[in-house]
């Protein structure tokens, strides 16, 4: 059998400021963005410029609860987990779009990584893999 995760759900305040930070700071692809009239909403997918499936629905908050959550989905731990094959060259790009690093690169046994803040200050690694089988 096989199977993969098809989404992850990220809340959000604004659709259109996420999709701002996502593809313009982020470099990732807006795949879908699809009004759901009966909703309200908006079906909002990105994801990393290569990634096949790696994809994350941004969805917007629509109650004190949801809203309550933005920017703090994992309780102020790291969320997501932003792998790539070149750390620097993101690194850098990154820094240079205005993403938040709340701390300097750090080489670790099973790669090098820094925590970025997103938009809302959920924290992300950056994280080039030392290994093969943690990609």
């Amino acid at each position: 059998m096989k199977q993969s995760l098809g989404l992850v759900s990220l809340v959000v305040a604004d659709y259109d400021e996420a999709i701002e930070f996502f593809v313009e700071k982020l470099g990732f692809r807006l795949v879908e963005d699809t009004p759901v009239p009966l909703q309200s909403k908006r079906w909002v997918v990105v994801s990393p410029p290569s990634a096949a499936e790696s994809l994350l629905l941004l969805a917007k908050a629509s109650n004190k609860d949801q809203s309550r959550v933005v920017g703090s989905q994992a309780g102020d731990r790291v969320f997501l987990f932003l792998y790539t094959d070149d750390f620097w060259r993101d690194f850098e790009r990154y820094r240079s779009k205005g993403v938040v690093f709340i701390e300097e690169p750090r080489e670790e046994p099973y790669g090098t990584v820094a925590v970025f803040l997103d938009l809302y200050g959920n924290k992300w690694d950056l994280l080039q893999p030392q290994s093969a089988n943690m990609q």
